[in-house]
């Protein structure tokens, strides 16, 4: 069964170890907060991929890292000492306090701009038309994990403005201009285009209405 998160970061964690294998990668996260409770099968969100726990310590927990994963996150560029953002599944009593997570992050943005705004900081990602149509103002969008909403939009990018809660509960004004950022966008637009043009590329089908149909029935 799917998980859900809400992009509400509990606590930064750092990577003690990170094995590449031939295609994909086993991770080891030092955390205090997000091993409390937590059990084998268990999800947590790292950087916005949702991952399986599949060894847990006091606070320590190894997860793998398949090649998909790999090909569409910045979890295949990670090192050791790196830090990341932590955030358990939502619990069914839990409180919602951001927007519909689900992990499965679409592709990666590029950071192009910080600009700071009195006590905000607007950062720029471009990204790839494909994911830039998700992409809408005031609406709701994931970064690294982040439930974050859009201040802006244009043809190429899009911006947000990062509060000082924010900047010191996540990793996101830690990073630097040309660097790789997940982006999941919110599910709910993608839901709607795929019911709006579901089947729309195939051609209709023939009608079986015409001149002998409708003699042959009395019509003519």
């Amino acid at each position: 069964m799917s998980k859900i998160f809400t992009g509400i970061i509990e606590e930064i964690g750092k990577v003690k170890n990170i094995k590449h294998q031939s295609a994909s990668s086993i991770i080891t996260i030092e955390a205090n907060e997000v091993t409390k409770g937590t059990k084998l099968g268990d999800s947590i969100a790292v950087n916005g991929v949702c991952l399986t726990v599949v060894k847990i310590s006091e606070n320590l927990f190894d997860a793998d890292i398949m090649a998909e994963t790999l090909r569409h996150s910045n979890l295949k560029t990670i090192q050791k000492n790196d830090s990341v953002n932590l955030e358990r599944a939502i619990s069914p009593l839990g409180r919602f306090g951001g927007h519909i997570v689900a992990g499965h992050v679409d592709d990666l943005g590029v950071i192009t701009d910080f600009q700071k705004e009195d006590n905000a900081v607007w950062v720029t990602i471009e990204c790839d038309p494909s994911l830039l149509k998700y992409i809408v103002y005031k609406g709701s969008v994931a970064l690294d994990g982040i439930s974050l909403t859009v201040a802006n939009v244009t043809n190429k990018d899009f911006s947000v403005s990062i509060i000082p809660h924010t900047k010191q509960e996540t990793t996101l004004l830690k990073k630097s201009i040309g660097e790789k950022i997940n982006i999941e966008c919110d599910v709910i637009g993608k839901y709607i285009e795929k019911m709006l043009f579901f089947n729309k590329e195939k051609p209709p089908a023939e009608s079986k209405i015409n001149i002998s149909f409708l003699s042959e029935n009395g019509f003519l």
